[in-house]
C-alpha cells in the first residue's frame, strides 16, 4: 500500500508481559514470524518479478453511466467462459445488496458512485458512503480487469515448470489474464461497532500467445473478517457462526482451514498481533470443482449482510466516551499499518497502476498513533489486544 504512515507508527514498545505471544510465534523479538499460510500464486508472482514490468493493465477512463456489464462482448452468455459472466453477475448483486443494507442501517448517508472503464476491456463501479450517521467511511467496489503478463510471471503464478512439451508456456509470448472481484471495508463511527472487510475474487489466465494447447489456469480467493475495538462475545460468536455455516454447506474442513489462514494472513509482524478477530480467508484455491468454488464464493459473499448488520444494529447507538474513541483510533492505526505494509492486494494494485481511489478506499478517515501506549491489564482494551495476540476459537 502507499507510503509509510510515519516513523511514529513503528516506535511503540513491546506489549506488557502478561499478554502471551501467539502459539505460532516462539518469542516476542524483532524476528517475529507467524506460521505462514500456503504460498499463493500471487505471492510467488509478487516476490519474483518487478510488477510494473511484469503486468500490464490499461488506465481507467471515467464513465457517466453504469454499464450492464464490464465484460468484453466475447465473454457474453454464449461465450466459452460463462464462469466470468456468472461471477460478475454475483459480485454486482452483492454490491447492490450490501449497499442497500448499509444505507438502511445509516438512514442518513447515501453512497456516491463512480463508474470507470478501460480501453482494453473491463472496468468497475466504486461506491463510497462517507460521514454518514453510522458510517465514518464505507466502500464497496467491484471491478473486472483484462491484462497481460509475460510468460515468466505466468510461470510464477502457476508455480511449476513445463511438463514434457519443451516448456512452451515459458518460451511463448505474453499471457492474457482476467480478474474480477468485489472488495469492501466498512468503518463505523461508534467505537463499539466493529469494522468489517470482505473480498471475493476470481482470476483466470488464457493460454499463452503462440503456445496452442497450453493449460488455462484459474483460481478463487476471498474472505470476510471482523475488526472490533472492543470485544462483545455474542458478536464474535454470531459472526464466526455465520462464516462456519457458509463453509459447512460445501466442505466441513473449510471453516477450520480458512479461519486459521485468516489468523495467519492478518498478522502485523512488527507488532506481533493480528489486525482483529479474524473470520475466513482463502487464496488461489482451485483444487475443487469450479462449480463448487463459485457456489462457495457466492454463499460467503451473500453471508456478509446477515453476519454483520445485526451486530451494527446492536452497537451503532451505544454511548461512548472520548477514551473509547481514542482507543478505536489507535486500533484504526493498526488497520492502516497492515494495509499499507502487508496487504498483497493493495501492493499489487499500487504497483500495477490500479485506480488509486478504489485501492485506498479501505483506509479510515481518521486514525491515531500514541507513543508508548499500553492498555491497563484487565481492561476492556487489554482484552481486545489479548485476543489479537492469542487468536481464539469462538465457536
Amino acid at each position: 500500500m502507499p507510503a509509510a504512515v510515519g516513523s511514529s507508527s513503528f516506535l511503540l514498545p513491546p506489549i506488557a508481559k502478561p499478554l502471551k505471544p501467539p502459539s505460532s510465534v516462539p518469542n516476542r523479538t524483532l524476528s517475529l514470524r507467524p506460521v505462514p499460510a500456503p504460498l499463493s500464486a500471487r505471492s510467488r508472482l509478487l516476490g519474483r518479478f518487478p510488477i510494473r514490468a511484469a503486468v500490464h493493465v490499461d488506465k481507467e477512463t471515467p464513465e457517466n453511466e453504469r454499464p450492464d456489464t464490464c465484460l468484453l462482448s466475447a465473454d457474453g452468455p454464449e461465450s466459452p467462459a460463462p464462469i466470468r459472466v456468472r461471477f460478475e453477475k454475483m459480485i454486482r448483486e452483492v454490491q447492490d445488496e450490501v449497499c442497500a443494507a448499509l444505507e438502511a442501517a445509516d438512514r442518513v448517508g447515501k453512497f456516491r458512485e463512480d463508474v470507470w472503464s478501460r480501453p482494453g476491456g473491463g472496468g468497475g463501479i466504486s461506491r463510497v458512503l462517507q460521514d454518514g450517521a453510522v458510517w465514518e467511511k464505507a466502500g464497496v467496489n467491484v471491478s473486472v480487469v483484462y491484462g497481460v503478463m509475460p510468460p515468466e510471471a505466468y510461470q510464477a503464478a502457476k508455480g511449476k515448470t513445463g511438463t514434457g512439451r519443451g516448456d512452451s508456456a515459458v518460451n511463448a509470448g505474453p499471457v492474457p489474464f482476467f480478474a474480477a472481484g468485489i472488495s469492501s471495508v466498512l468503518h463505523p463511527k461508534n467505537p463499539f461497532a466493529p469494522t468489517l472487510h470482505f473480498n471475493y475474487r476470481y482470476f483466470e489466465t488464457d493460454a499463452p500467445k503462440d503456445a496452442p494447447g497450453a493449460p488455462k489456469q484459474w483460481w478463487f480467493g476471498g474472505g470476510t473478517d471482523l475488526t472490533p475495538a472492543y470485544i462483545f462475545e455474542e458478536d464474535a460468536k454470531h459472526f464466526h457462526r455465520v462464516q462456519k455455516q457458509a463453509c459447512d454447506k460445501f466442505e466441513p474442513r473449510f471453516y477450520p482451514r480458512f479461519k486459521k489462514w485468516c489468523d495467519d494472513y492478518f498478522f502485523i509482524k512488527h507488532r506481533g498481533e493480528r489486525r482483529g478477530l479474524g473470520g475466513i480467508f482463502f487464496d488461489d484455491i482451485n483444487e475443487y470443482d469450479q462449480e463448487l468454488l463459485l457456489g462457495f464464493s457466492t454463499e460467503c459473499a451473500k453471508s456478509v449482510v446477515p453476519s454483520y448488520i445485526p451486530i451494527i444494529e446492536r452497537r451503532k447507538n451505544t454511548p461512548f466516551t472520548e477514551q473509547h474513541k481514542a482507543w478505536q483510533q489507535l486500533r484504526r492505526g493498526r488497520y492502516v499499518e497492515f494495509n499499507l505494509i502487508y496487504d498483497r492486494g493493495t501492493m499489487f494494485g499500487l504497483q500495477t497502476g490500479g485506480r488509486i481511489e478504489s485501492i485506498l478506499v479501505s483506509l479510515p478517515l481518521t486514525a491515531r498513533w500514541e507513543y508508548g501506549h499500553q492498555p491497563e491489564e484487565g481492561s476492556e482494551e487489554w482484552k481486545l489486544l489479548d485476543a489479537c495476540i492469542n487468536p481464539k476459537e469462538w465457536i
